[in-house]
């Protein structure tokens, strides 16, 4: 008899063991986990008027008058970012080095009235340009000067919030220069330096 008590208790003591274990506090909720933070990429507003500097390298072609040399000059502007794109107005004037093969003949200057719309890649903006462009030379004696078109393609990158570096292609179209009979293109290659406001 005290055997089949002895196994009875066993028995009780077995079954209630897994009740007790955990003693008599409730347990802890476990705690959340954290879901991973994908990056914040910060945009860049590239809204606001700038100023710079450029120097570049110019290549003129016409009738009997060739040449290319150093360009250099100074450049401004304004633009709008509208999230992932960027429109923006400018103009920039550039003296030239460029003798075109006459004795005296030289082209002289090149302004630009300038239209940019382009992507806004973060510290990246690429554009494409077009505008008017208005060229003084020198020809045969005599200072000619004309109001043609050009278009190219251009970047800027900021290496603060505020200064930029950048490049620029352009091809230049003068159609009879000046009542001259000659056509005149020209293309520009420059790099430049800006500060932003």
């Amino acid at each position: 008899m005290l055997t089949k008590t002895a196994l009875g208790m066993a028995l009780v003591g077995a079954l209630s063991a897994p009740v007790l274990a955990g003693g008599l506090t409730e347990p802890l909720p476990e705690a959340p986990v954290a879901a991973p933070v994908a990056p914040v990429v910060v945009g860049t507003d590239w809204t606001g008027a700038y100023i710079g500097g450029q120097l570049g390298y110019g290549d003129v072609n016409a009738t009997g008058l060739d040449g290319d040399g150093v360009t250099y000059g100074l450049r401004g502007g304004y633009d709008w970012d509208f999230g992932n794109w960027v429109l923006g107005v400018g103009a920039d004037y550039d003296w030239t080095d460029i003798d075109l093969g006459g004795a005296g003949d030289t082209l002289d200057s090149v302004a630009r009235l300038k239209l940019r719309a382009g992507a806004d890649l973060g510290r990246a903006l690429v554009y494409g340009t077009a505008g008017a462009a208005h060229a003084k030379a020198d020809v045969g004696g005599s200072s000619l000067s004309d109001t043609g078109w050009f278009a190219g393609v251009g970047a800027d990158y900021l290496i603060t919030d505020q200064w930029t570096v950048g490049a620029e292609v352009l091809t230049h179209q003068f159609d009879d220069f000046d009542n001259s009979g000659v056509d005149v293109d020209a293309t520009t290659a420059s790099v430049n330096v800006g500060f932003r406001f």
